[in-house]
């Protein structure tokens, strides 16, 4: 079908996207091939030490690209965007979205990039059998509950991000059930929330002073493939002020990036597994079996699907490394030269692969905020090096590239040395991997595995819930989410896979032997440098070619 017909008669799916570093629309045809794209950026702020989005820019965010989006389609086929087939929201997973009765914001979004619910994350994981992550929605909660916190008593819906636009759009308060898992663990059998956990949770309050009512709270949980609401004409107002898009069209479950990543990168089958690196990095590996027992590296998730996955979630990924090259960028605009960031991008991680297999002595932690993984409740930025050891560029660059790596090898030494899980594929995505040959070279070193990048991952999250929109109106009665996508959205995908080096290898493991031992630098660092009450990230030396979630 002709591009342009399709988009007339709606034969189309839009997926939004939501990242850490820029809001991303993506129109997709029957062949599921990307038609149009928009996009916005934006960045989080620091505020009163908690990192946060105000709704407001949500929504300028939205709605500029959607109308970039729209510009697209009128540029490139010749038509307007006034209906599509069918709609799906994602964003980042995870943090604390309260509102009163009336669907009042009770207080600032706080993001997955927040640590301060150190408190209610240990008490929870030990009440509940199970590792309950920093940022996950029921520990922001439970840590509210403890700080005595005055809004809490007037609690009346809680969701994540992805949760709330879909609610804006639709009307309907519903999660699809892998961003529903980091609010609340899943039953496996049920595909509901964990029934024993929502009654503990409601005594924990009590004992606190606070009654309530969790599951009353929650959001509905929607498995991929599930019809979760109409764009009504509100919603449709919202997404497109002009008024040119008209309501109507079908919403799947909303979902989080690390769902979306998944089907970007067809891994939703056990035994596959993605990294996504952006501002965040994470590994998401789909479980044969139940793991043997549990790990505060490892969070328990699900697929959009429901299938049970095991993630090393790491709060830190290249935002450190963007600043570095922005650095760079800055210098090279000060000698007079003209070059763009991709430039200096290719250029700096090109050096990499120069630099000593080990990193000569240097180190880097790339801590913006907070870590759990390392026990570390906020961040510092830290390079060091020993006194005879060579300051170079290659080496530098590698170090850097090694230290975005490191927290998420320590994860998935958990998952792969401890447990013994085994994966056929691994797919790496997100702006780390843009450069070829190199972020690819160097995750294999880390995790010791074969590691693939392709066209598989297509336009990255926004993307991936574009494919799941449409697999609400397009999937065959009862086809599961790994057969559409194996037999309708990628036969005949090409991959490029990279091997791991035993030189690389070598000198990782000696990279992470001296990153070990050397993090109470970085904790001393952490109890002795204050941070201002407020920060934002500043666009003119900040790159989004590193920190876009892709899916993330």
């Amino acid at each position: 079908m002709d591009p342009g017909e399709a988009i007339a008669g709606g034969r189309t799916a839009l997926g939004i996207e939501l990242g850490s570093t820029r809001i991303k629309a993506v129109l997709i045809g029957p062949d599921s091939a990307p038609l149009a794209v928009g996009s916005s950026d934006w960045e989080n702020q620091l505020v009163d030490r908690l990192w946060t989005y105000s709704l407001e820019a949500v929504w300028t965010g939205v709605q500029e690209s959607f109308a970039t989006l729209a510009d697209d389609v009128r540029r490139r086929h010749g038509v307007e965007l006034t209906t599509v087939g069918a709609l799906g929201v994602s964003a980042m997973m995870h943090g604390y979205l309260a509102f009163d009765a009336d669907g009042a914001l009770l207080t600032p979004f706080r993001t997955w990039r927040n640590t301060n619910t150190g408190r209610a994350a240990e008490r929870l994981s030990g009440e509940f059998g199970c590792n309950i992550p920093h940022r996950w929605s029921v520990a922001h909660l439970y840590q509210a509950i403890l700080d005595g916190e005055e809004h809490v008593g007037r609690v009346d819906h809680l969701t994540t991000l992805a949760g709330y636009v879909h609610w804006q759009l639709t009307g309907e308060k519903v999660l699809g059930i892998g961003d529903a898992s980091g609010m609340l663990p899943i039953d496996d059998v049920t595909r509901g929330y964990d029934t024993a956990m929502l009654a503990r949770f409601d005594q924990l309050a009590a004992e606190a002073g606070v009654e309530l009512t969790l599951a009353e709270l929650l959001p509905a949980i929607a498995l991929a493939g599930q019809p979760a609401g109409t764009l009504t004409g509100a919603g449709a107002a919202l997404l497109d002020p002009t008024g040119r898009l008209r309501p109507g069209a079908p919403l799947c479950p909303p979902e989080g990036d690390a769902g979306t990543g998944m089907v970007a990168t067809n891994s939703v089958a056990p035994r596959t597994g993605n990294v996504s690196a952006g501002t965040s990095i994470f590994a998401m590996v789909v479980l044969e079996q139940e793991l043997g027992r549990v790990h505060r590296e490892l969070d328990l998730v699900t697929t959009p699907a429901g299938d049970p996955v095991a993630m090393v979630h790491c709060n830190n990924g290249a935002s450190e490394l963007d600043a570095w090259v922005g650095l760079f960028a800055e210098f090279a605009r000060g000698l007079g030269a003209d070059v763009d960031p991709s430039t200096v991008f290719e250029t700096l991680f090109a050096a990499a692969l120069g630099g000593a297999s080990d990193c000569g002595g240097m180190l880097a932690y790339n801590y913006v905020s907070g870590e759990p993984i390392t026990g570390l409740e906020e961040g510092r930025p830290l390079f060091l090096r020993a006194p005879d050891s060579r300051l170079d560029l290659g080496t530098f660059m590698r170090t850097h590239l090694f230290a975005s790596l490191a927290t998420l090898r320590i994860g998935m030494d958990v998952l792969q040395k401890t447990e013994g899980v085994r994966l056929d594929r691994m797919f790496a995505h997100g702006g780390l991997f843009k450069t070829s040959g190199v972020g690819q070279r160097f995750l294999a070193a880390a995790i010791d595995t074969p590691v693939s990048v392709g066209d598989v991952a297509g336009e990255g999250g926004a993307w991936g819930i574009a494919v799941l929109a449409a697999f609400v109106t397009g999937r065959s009665r009862e086809q599961s989410l790994a057969d559409y996508l194996e037999t309708t959205v990628f036969p005949g995908a090409s991959v490029q896979t990279a091997e791991p080096d035993p030189v690389d290898v070598a000198g990782f493991d000696a990279f992470m032997q001296r990153y070990v031992a050397a993090l109470p630098v970085e904790r001393a660092a952490v109890d002795h440098v204050t941070v201002g009450r407020r920060q934002t990230a500043d666009p003119e030396t900040t790159s989004a070619v590193l920190t876009e979630e892709q899916p993330a």
